[in-house]
């Protein structure tokens, strides 16, 4: 990386839902090259019955990317509204995001995954570029200790993304389903172009770890010459319950023991909790980034603003 000029960095961004959401609202205020790669293992609500219905990808996260990265200006905001639009009433559209149903329909006439999300980039005016993490439906299998109260070391294997993502037990490990699964190769190559590529924050077992089970993309994540940055959540998301702040970089690593970690960017209220981060992230040659960026009204989410002047902090090291 020898361009002096932080604004011209290529950055890529992976996770799913509301987490990359968040981290993709603060990249595009940034003047960046900016690519999301999204999960595709989502089978509930309006991406569940498209994909049941049609075989099609899950559209849902994907147009989550798309709506983060329009811009504030009349043209942005408006369609944004329009793609995460839910369709009210008792019958079959009942809950159905319109945007959902826009990427459905290019796909049906394309008949090209990421051809359809350009376009609908282009529609929308979005800041950056989304790509599915693979082209092949996948299926998000856990297994969990904890779920037999009467012999809670037993562990059990739970199938798809809401049943993971809502078990009461404690995921050990992930796998994904089928395991000839096809990549997508954009998104492998915008890894292994990136100056930057973030990973987090969001659903740590169904938004986060999913890519580090893609062989192609993981060895991408692995081998890129890219600063990689680890956005840690801000308290804990359901399927990381007690865990503490090492704790995810360190299931992070179990999933992916050559994952080179350069920073790992974690919100100022976990400040007194941060040994064994710091610890952990020295023994894989990362630093501890500590930064004001969470949402000042309490709630567990990244403001926008401040992680993007995180992210200009990270960027401008990088020079």
């Amino acid at each position: 990386m020898t361009d002096t000029n932080p604004w011209t960095h290529r950055v890529t961004a992976l996770g799913g839902g509301h987490g990359l959401y968040s981290s993709l609202s603060a990249l595009r205020r940034l003047p960046l090259d900016l690519t999301a790669v999204v999960t595709v293992a989502d089978d509930g609500g309006s991406s569940g019955r498209l994909r049941a219905e049609f075989g099609v990808l899950p559209p849902g996260d994907l147009r989550m990317a798309l709506a983060a990265l329009c811009g504030d200006d009349e043209w942005g905001q408006t369609w944004a509204r329009v793609v995460q639009h839910r369709f009210d009433g008792i019958g079959e559209m009942h809950g159905h995001a319109t945007g959902n149903l826009l990427i459905v329909s290019l796909w049906e006439l394309l008949g090209d995954h990421v051809a359809a999300l350009d376009w609908v980039g282009r529609l929308l005016g979005a800041r950056g570029r989304v790509l599915p993490m693979a082209l092949t439906p996948l299926e998000i299998t856990a297994r969990v200790s904890g779920l037999d109260p009467a012999d809670t070391g037993r562990v059990t294997t739970v199938h798809g993304q809401v049943a993971v993502a809502t078990c009461q037990g404690r995921i050990e490990s992930i796998s994904l389903v089928p395991p000839d699964l096809r990549p997508c190769p954009e998104a492998v190559q915008s890894v292994r172009d990136a100056d930057l590529v973030v990973l987090g924050p969001g659903s740590w077992f169904t938004s986060v770890i999913p890519h580090l089970m893609v062989p192609p993309l993981a060895a991408a994540l692995t081998e890129t010459e890219a600063h990689l940055v680890v956005v840690l959540n801000l308290g804990q998301d359901g399927e990381t319950d007690g865990y503490a702040v090492a704790d995810h970089l360190a299931v992070l690593l179990d999933h992916a023991p050559d994952l080179a970690v350069d920073t790992v960017l974690v919100d100022r209220s976990e400040a007194g909790d941060l040994g064994d981060l710091e610890e952990l992230a020295a023994q894989c040659g990362a630093r501890v980034v500590v930064s004001d960026v969470a949402c000042d009204d309490g709630s567990p989410r990244h403001n926008p603003v401040k992680l993007a002047g995180a992210f200009a902090e990270i960027l401008a090291a990088l020079a």
